[in-house]
């Protein structure tokens, strides 16, 4: 289910019977027709693993089940909004950074560390994303929110992107992360932002990248 862009800080969505989709609690604006909204606690599509999975990771963001026949605007903190198609792949993208998200869209968890060993755990801590982040797969549209408008930057192979880590949005594709200095240990401590850590992305896919260094 497509979302439709009213301006870049709201969107609108129609919903249709036997079509749902999940959004951010407190993310709906207005709505016209027989439109109903639940509190979800099956985590997603992903189902009680992906519930439980984002409550160990810290990813637990509250949603809602949006069904019924009408449409639906959506926005939230006056935070811009960036819609993605996803046409198979996986986005990759922290919980708290979801407006909205198709029903057929599955959900699940991935520990980042996974991705550079002690660096991928070192980048939760330092730049204060989590150690896992949320996973959207198969063929869909997704609502991101985003600090100042966001950009999607192409990684190719042999071409990889660096990144601050606190204006990083979302990738994906068959993406690989890890988080890269050019200072010194004795350099790095006591930065928790800044030039002084870039998140490097290598392979193959797309990264969203926010005009902004603030978090949500």
């Amino acid at each position: 289910m497509p979302f439709r862009e009213i301006n870049s800080k709201m969107i609108e969505a129609t919903i249709a019977p036997g079509q749902r989709l999940f959004s951010q609690r407190g993310a709906m604006l207005a709505y016209k027709g027989e439109v109903s909204f639940t509190p979800n606690m099956q985590g997603g599509q992903g189902g009680i693993m992906s519930m439980i999975g984002r409550r160990v990771a810290g990813e637990a963001t509250p949603l809602m089940t949006v069904e019924g026949s009408g449409t639906v605007l959506f926005g939230h903190g006056g935070h811009h909004i960036q819609v993605i198609e996803l046409a198979g792949d996986t986005l990759y993208v922290e919980a708290d950074r979801l407006l909205a998200f198709d029903g057929t869209l599955r959900q699940g968890t991935m520990f980042m560390g996974s991705q550079g060993g002690v660096m991928g755990m070192v980048r939760g801590q330092v730049t204060g994303q989590g150690l896992f982040t949320t996973t959207l797969t198969g063929h869909g549209s997704v609502a991101v929110m985003a600090h100042g408008g966001v950009i999607e930057v192409p990684i190719a192979p042999q071409r990889p992107v660096h990144v601050d880590p606190q204006a990083y949005v979302a990738h994906h594709g068959d993406v690989r992360n890890k988080l890269s200095t050019a200072l010194g240990w004795r350099d790095m401590v006591g930065r928790g932002s800044g030039e002084a850590f870039q998140l490097e992305l290598s392979g193959s896919g797309a990264v969203y990248v926010q005009a902004s260094e603030d978090k949500l």
